[in-house]
């Protein structure tokens, strides 16, 4: 499998329907810009290095996602709006078991 589906909402609720690519080791928070789902400027600030939380988003699909590490569980924890289901965006890599993943992206701080 090449692209996976995932499913997103925006800032403004809107939920939008994307292909993924599964071969071009992208992640989560790349596939937003890329589809320009969130201003620009205002998701992936750091650049993907999770150091900022811009591209948090809230996970509310079941699917079983790559383990949180240390760098993205301390950025949570000092960040705004974080819920059980925070992720940062661009620590999800994308992969064939993303397919059919819905988010929604966390509000703008």
């Amino acid at each position: 499998m090449q692209d996976v589906k995932v499913y997103i909402t925006d800032r403004e609720g809107v939920q939008h329907e994307v292909m993924a690519p599964t071969d071009m080791a992208m992640n989560l928070m790349e596939v937003v810009r890329s589809y320009e789902l969130a201003p620009e400027g205002t998701i992936g600030v750091c650049g993907g290095m999770a150091m900022c939380a811009s591209c948090q988003c809230y996970i509310t699909s079941d699917h079983q996602l790559n383990e949180m590490e240390y760098d993205e569980d301390a950025m949570l924890a000092e960040a705004f709006h974080v819920q059980e289901n925070s992720r940062l965006s661009c620590q999800i890599p994308i992969t064939e078991y993303l397919d059919g993943l819905k988010l929604t992206l966390a509000q703008e701080v």
